[in-house]
């Protein structure tokens, strides 16, 4: 009777719950779904982290690659991030070009990395207008259920703190560059962004994580980014109803709070991981 209730009529079904302060799948309105992280997962990249979220899993990997900087910008590298949803993932997702979801994703961290500062692109600069590193950050989607931008800021941070960049010297006669793979140093992350998402429902209650199925029944999203100083570095709000001031604040401060939890993930897992690298 529920299942036919659910698909008949799945807003009232799950308004049914939220009027009980919970949610479909057990969780209280400000539960987050259980995160794990594995750091290195990817043994061919030089950076790699996979995030499971839920159901919704991601993998980052980060990609160094040398090339020469631009005129405009002769003492800075790049950093090229990427976000690929297959149809492997979800069957909301067709093959070929990627889709209006999958490129405001890719835009999405593109515009997380400029604005809180994570990588110094000078950083990247080996020779002042002779040679730098590209970083392509390449963020796959194993399985969607929902909330895939948390999952993917919290990948492409925890890949960045476990890459290794192989010491780069340029050749005084040839000009050319020498990569000695022997010495490895890891990226100098300047600030640690983690993204937190909402929904809305009924113009009135909020809920944090979302699934795919509550995404597609809300009246609007929010996906807010704040780093370890409680900065603001995005906001995120594809349409939807208009929130108040007071609901934004709330979600500003729920949001300071998951990345603090994040952090200490990311760091815990790290530390795990060293013995063994």
């Amino acid at each position: 009777m529920a299942a036919g209730y659910k698909t008949a009529e799945p807003l009232e079904y799950h308004r049914s719950f939220l009027k009980e302060n919970c949610r479909p799948d057990g969780r209280e309105l400000s539960e987050f779904r259980i995160t794990t992280l594995n750091i290195g997962s990817i043994s061919t990249a030089d950076g790699s982290a996979l995030v499971k979220l839920g159901n919704t899993t991601v993998i980052c990997g980060i990609k160094a690659e040398l090339t020469n900087p631009t005129v405009e910008t002769p003492g800075k590298g790049y950093v090229v991030p990427n976000v690929d949803l297959p149809p492997l993932c979800s069957s909301r997702f067709r093959p070929g070009p990627p889709g209006e979801q999958a490129q405001a994703a890719s835009q999405f961290i593109a515009d997380v990395i400029e604005s809180s500062e994570m990588i110094q692109t000078e950083d990247l600069c080996i020779e002042r207008g002779k040679l730098c590193w590209v970083l392509y950050c390449d963020i796959l989607c194993l399985d969607y259920d929902g909330n895939l931008l948390d999952a993917c800021v919290t990948s492409l941070l925890a890949a960045l703190k476990n890459t290794q960049l192989p010491e780069v010297t340029i050749n005084a006669e040839t000009c050319a560059p020498v990569v000695n793979i022997d010495k490895r140093r890891g990226l100098k992350i300047h600030k640690h962004p983690v993204a937190a998402s909402f929904c809305i429902f009924d113009g009135s209650i909020l809920i944090v994580d979302p699934s795919a199925e509550e995404e597609s029944l809300s009246t609007a999203r929010l996906t807010v980014v704040t780093d370890e100083g409680d900065r603001l570095c995005a906001v995120h709000k594809p349409g939807g109803t208009s929130l108040s001031g007071e609901k934004l604040q709330d979600c500003v401060n729920r949001a300071t709070l998951r990345q603090r939890e994040i952090q200490k993930l990311i760091v815990k897992v790290l530390n795990s991981v060293k013995p063994s690298q």
